[in-house]
């Protein structure tokens, strides 16, 4: 499974892209909106996609058709790393179906049942983002649907991605791995959590601590 970071901070950015972490970004209009300071969002956008050789989404922030390609297109031409991400609505669909014609790849967003999930492969979505905790917030089970969307798709041979979103600690992480999701995005915190293991932890001080008391140099 592929591992995306859903940020905007460049800082982190650089972090993980450094250890070779992660493959790709997405970010959102909050995100950016609490990243950017004294930047333009362009800016911001493009020393990600100096900083990560993958796939960088970028949503719109039109609600309407005209709006939604007139933006997407804007963002397009900044950096052959760029996908526009936009929302799973009618005219979102209209505008993932025209993009792709145009060759510019499309994360479809804000997706929460299986249904959406296939109406978004047809008009051509790269990626489909589920979003697993916004369900579990509200009682529903977030990865059973990305388990859903993953035999739909196998079923119907469907090439969409499915990028699990919302993926709130490592058990997510897992259980999206497990289930088939081609790819996760998860915050920084997540990506930090997956590298820790309290077992890991004692096991290099116990090697540490004896070869200390053996005296031996390197």
């Amino acid at each position: 499974m592929k591992i995306f970071l859903d940020t905007a901070d460049t800082e982190e950015i650089r972090r993980a892209a450094s250890a070779g972490l992660i493959d790709g970004i997405t970010t959102n209009p909050s995100l950016l909106a609490t990243a950017v300071a004294n930047r333009s969002s362009t800016e911001v956008l493009l020393e990600i996609c100096r900083t990560v050789d993958g796939p960088v989404s970028a949503e719109v922030v039109a609600t309407d058709l005209d709006g939604m390609l007139t933006e997407g297109r804007r963002l397009a031409a900044l950096h052959d790393n760029i996908v526009v991400k936009v929302p799973l609505t009618e005219d979102g669909l209209r505008a993932c179906r025209t993009f792709r014609a145009e060759g510019i790849r499309v994360n479809v967003t804000l997706c929460f049942s299986a249904v959406q999930a296939a109406l978004a492969a047809k008009a051509g979505a790269t990626y489909i983002s589920p979003f697993v905790g916004r369900l579990d917030d509200v009682g529903h089970d977030g990865m059973e649907l990305v388990a859903e969307i993953r035999e739909i798709y196998d079923i119907y041979g469907f090439d969409t991605e499915v990028l699990a979103a919302s993926l709130r600690h490592p058990q997510h992480v897992l259980q999206a791995m497990l289930v088939g999701a081609d790819c996760g995005t998860l915050p920084p915190k997540v990506l930090h959590q997956l590298l820790k293991h309290p077992l890991t932890d004692k096991g290099l001080d116990a090697f540490l601590a004896d070869w200390k008391a053996s005296g031996g140099e390197i």
